[in-house]
């Protein structure tokens, strides 16, 4: 069990390896903070990052997991929602010259600038928050499932057709797993684009997790609790990114990425 759990990290060298990227980090950081001394508004030392979380855990931990509660709800609606629709595109030319267009086109706007109007027609709940999160998340999931459900050998195509196979059974028995590979690719994508959401619907509509306290922080000019927040943030998003690569080995350890 402990081999098989290991095996998910692609070894004990790769946890090793990015322990002693993250302290070896640290230790420069800190380095050349003594060094250089630089004002503490400008760029604190991880010591005094640590300091400032220690006199405050219970805060920055209640925010942290409102963020994380935002971002992890956000991106299961991206998922789901995401997978029906590349399903939609690459079942119906309709909602391809539609939905797609549509998609491309709110994608190329700046979520920041559409915050706002989620905040006017949501309100200053958890709505909008999710509302952006999943307007950044479910772009890379539908573009790189579409590819996948797309990118089907044609032999096996025909070899279903020729079996006289429904549109159902092609669809779940050989489009789907074929789209696996590139479904969690645009989630490794999503995850992130999901924490980014969630920390502009907090900047807009402020009240609750990292992102607010990052700009009361920045409002008192206390650099230090920004970087609390942000080092948090970090964590978090690294986290999250792992946990999907981790689902991603359990559910394809067949395919030749993982091998």
């Amino acid at each position: 069990m402990t081999d098989w759990f290991r095996s998910l990290f692609t070894g004990e060298s790769r946890t090793r390896d990015i322990a002693l990227v993250l302290i070896g980090s640290l230790l420069l950081w800190e380095g050349c903070v003594w060094l250089f001394q630089p004002p503490a508004i400008i760029l604190p030392a991880p010591s005094d990052i640590w300091q400032s979380f220690i006199a405050t855990p219970g805060t920055f931990l209640r925010n942290m997991l409102y963020t994380l509660g935002t971002t992890a709800l956000a991106f299961a609606i991206s998922v789901a929602l995401g997978v029906i629709l590349a399903i939609g595109i690459v079942q119906s030319k309709f909602l391809e010259r539609t939905v797609y267009t549509l998609l491309v086109a709110i994608n190329s706007v700046p979520k920041v600038a559409l915050a706002p109007l989620f905040v006017i027609w949501l309100g200053t709940g958890l709505e909008p928050k999710i509302s952006v999160a999943v307007m950044l998340a479910i772009f890379p999931i539908v573009i790189d499932t579409v590819l996948g459900l797309r990118s089907v050998d044609p032999d096996m195509l025909n070899m279903a057709r020729a079996t006289r196979a429904s549109k159902l059974d092609v669809l779940l028995k050989i489009r789907l797993p074929n789209a696996l590979p590139s479904l969690f690719a645009g989630m490794k994508v999503a995850i992130s684009f999901a924490l980014v959401g969630a920390i502009v619907g907090e900047f807009v509509a402020g009240g609750k997790g990292l992102g607010f306290l990052v700009l009361t922080a920045q409002g008192q000019f206390d650099t230090t609790r920004v970087f609390v927040s942000l080092v948090l943030l970090g964590l978090m998003g690294t986290v999250l990114f792992y946990i999907v690569d981790i689902a991603e080995r359990l559910a394809l350890p067949w395919h030749v990425s993982q091998r």
